[in-house]
C-alpha cells in the first residue's frame, strides 16, 4: 500500500470521527527497514518515524538527517535505563516510558542536557506478563510521578494483546488520559489504526502498510 493511501484512509479515518484533518500524526514505523526503503519515503516528503531500538536508530538516521534535516523521530521500543542519554540525545520522542527507574533517569538527564524529548507512558492495557507497561490500575500514580519529576508527559501509548479486540484498549487508553488531562494517544498500528482514530489516536505507528513485510536478517 502507498504512502499516499495510507495518509488518505487517516484523512477519510478523521472526517469519519469529527476530528479535524491533520489531527493524527502518521509515524512510518522504519525498524528493520532497508535504508533504501525508508529513503525512499523520505524522498516521497514524510518526516515522521518511528524506531524501536536505540541502537538501530544510532545507525540509520544521524546520516539520513545530513540529507533531511527536519526529521521527526520517535522512539516505540522499550528504553533500557544504559541507552537513555543516547535517546535523549537522537530522537524527538519516547512513546515508551515504562518505569519509575526510567523516569527518574530521564528527568536527571533533561536537567544535565537542558533538553527533553516529548514523552508517552506505555500502559500495558491486556496486563500481559511478558509485555512492558504501567498497569492500568498504577497508571494515574504513575503519571503523577513523571510530573513531579517536571517530565514533558505528552500522553499515553498502549499495544493492545494480538488476540483480543483492539478497540477495548484503545478505549481505555482514552478513559485514563482523559482523568489525567493528557491530550496525546500513540495507539493504532497498520491493521487497527482506523478505530484507533476513531477513539482519540493522536499518533498511529505504521510500518509494514508502507514499507512492506520486514526485512529481518537471517
Amino acid at each position: 500500500m502507498s504512502l499516499s493511501e495510507i495518509k488518505s484512509r487517516i484523512a477519510a479515518a478523521e472526517t469519519a470521527a469529527g476530528r479535524a484533518r491533520g489531527s493524527v500524526e502518521l509515524i512510518a514505523v522504519s525498524k528493520v527497514q532497508p535504508n533504501e526503503r525508508v529513503e525512499a519515503v523520505l524522498e516521497e516528503g514524510h518526516r515522521v518515524f518511528g524506531e524501536n531500538r536505540v541502537q538501530e536508530a544510532a545507525g540509520k538516521w544521524p546520516e539520513f538527517r545530513e540529507k533531511f534535516s527536519d526529521v521527526d523521530l520517535h522512539l516505540i521500543g522499550p528504553l533500557q535505563t544504559n541507552k537513555a542519554r543516547q535517546a535523549m540525545e537522537l530522537v524527538n520522542a519516547i512513546h515508551s516510558v515504562d518505569r519509575p527507574k526510567l523516569a527518574t533517569t530521564l528527568a536527571r538527564l533533561a536537567q544535565e542536557l537542558g533538553h527533553c524529548p516529548e514523552l508517552f507512558i506505555q500502559v500495558n492495557t491486556g496486563e500481559e506478563e511478558q509485555k512492558a507497561g504501567i498497569l492500568p490500575k498504577d497508571s494515574d500514580g504513575f503519571i503523577q510521578e513523571c510530573r513531579a519529576l517536571d517530565l514533558p508527559i505528552k500522553g499515553l501509548m498502549c499495544i493492545p494483546p494480538v488476540d483480543e479486540e483492539p478497540s477495548l484498549h484503545f478505549a481505555l487508553l482514552a478513559k485514563i488520559a482523559e482523568r489525567n488531562g493528557l491530550s496525546g494517544l500513540s495507539m493504532g498500528m497498520s491493521g487497527d489504526f482506523e478505530s484507533a482514530i476513531a477513539l482519540g489516536a493522536t499518533h498511529v505507528r505504521v510500518g509494514s502498510a508502507i514499507f512492506g513485510e520486514r526485512a529481518y536478517s537471517a
